[in-house]
């Protein structure tokens, strides 16, 4: 089974080569492909010391984590590779990381693998693997879980974009990654795609990966609050069954305006509003593509419900008290 591994370099270059290391002594065979985002340090100079142990391509500027990837993802479609592996710069991988994704993907119906990701220490879990909940909210599940309460192998909703393994036919079938998004829950709204489209997700808790969470978008002033503002209306507008449209959408609007003015009142609210603004300029091109999208789907509205996430994410404690006062369900 042909692999190739991608990774997204943008001025972090110390990650990535560490990153390079812990690939280069994975048990399966595959090629690794390094994108290089438009960055202005010493990164070229250093991955051309690696001669042929690996390929890369270096963009004139950052496309973002999705713009930078599907650059990657092309290459591996016209070089005829199986399967897409997506590693972040600043994650290592387990030497056995790839058998036992791959291990996974003997199940015909299963488009993407993700593995246990813990944090850079190895005492807490970062993600096992990516949900959506009915309020519309996207979230890695057992994020800050001590790493001793290790989940079963199984199905979840999405993969995390930072260590998955993507099937080549999969992509081709439901599209790459959305470059709109530019970064942030880009993973989820691929991994939404393909549960329409009739793929499944799995998480197999031993393919381990080490994530030092925050690298790249710490480097950026209100880059988080920006994308999750401009992508979480995208994410809905393009995925929910008409459905489950309402229901989801009236949780998200007060979800919304409830993040917003938080954002207002804790000084993010340059970049929230920002992000608002941008999302909304997007909103029309993205119902263009909801009807393809929902054109395409072979999964009921029953099943898309069935494995959605219940409640709201665990980590939204003051959002929890606003439903609790209110009696929201």
């Amino acid at each position: 089974m042909r692999v190739c591994v991608i990774i997204l370099n943008w001025n972090g270059i110390e990650d990535t080569i560490k990153c390079i290391k812990g690939i280069l002594n994975n048990t399966q065979k595959n090629q690794i492909l390094v994108i290089d985002n438009g960055s202005v340090d010493d990164s070229i100079k250093i991955l051309q010391a690696y001669g042929n142990e690996i390929a890369f391509i270096k963009n004139d500027r950052n496309l973002g984590f999705s713009g930078g990837v599907n650059v990657g993802i092309n290459w591996a479609i016209k070089k005829e590779f199986e399967f897409v592996a997506l590693i972040n710069n600043d994650a290592i991988i387990d030497s056995f990381w790839l058998h036992h994704t791959l291990s996974a993907m003997r199940r015909k119906d299963v488009g993407i693998v993700t593995g246990l990701l813990l944090s850079n220490d190895g005492d807490y879990i970062d993600s096992t693997g990516e949900f959506y909940s009915k309020w519309g909210l996207p979230f890695p599940n057992n994020r800050n879980v001590n790493s001793i309460k290790l989940p079963d192998s199984g199905l979840v909703f999405g993969a995390s974009g930072g260590a998955s393994l993507y099937r080549v036919s999969m992509l081709k079938d439901i599209g790459l990654f959305d470059e709109d998004f530019f970064a942030y829950y880009e993973d989820v709204d691929l991994s939404f795609r393909a549960q329409l489209a009739g793929w499944k997700v799995y998480f197999n808790n031993k393919a381990i990966a080490y994530h030092k969470r925050g690298a790249t978008s710490k480097k950026i002033p209100g880059f988080t609050t920006y994308q999750t503002f401009k992508n979480l209306p995208l994410l809905f507008i393009k995925n929910v069954p008409i459905e489950l449209f309402f229901s989801i959408g009236i949780r998200l609007k007060l979800a919304y305006f409830l993040m917003l003015s938080k954002a207002i009142m804790g000084g993010s609210g340059y970049y929230a509003i920002k992000g608002c603004f941008a999302s909304f300029f997007l909103i029309f091109k993205k119902l263009i593509e909801r009807r393809n999208i929902q054109k395409l789907k072979k999964v009921n509205a029953s099943y898309i419900k069935s494995i959605l996430w219940h409640d709201l994410p665990p980590d939204q404690t003051g959002l929890r008290k606003f439903r609790d006062l209110f009696l929201i369900k």
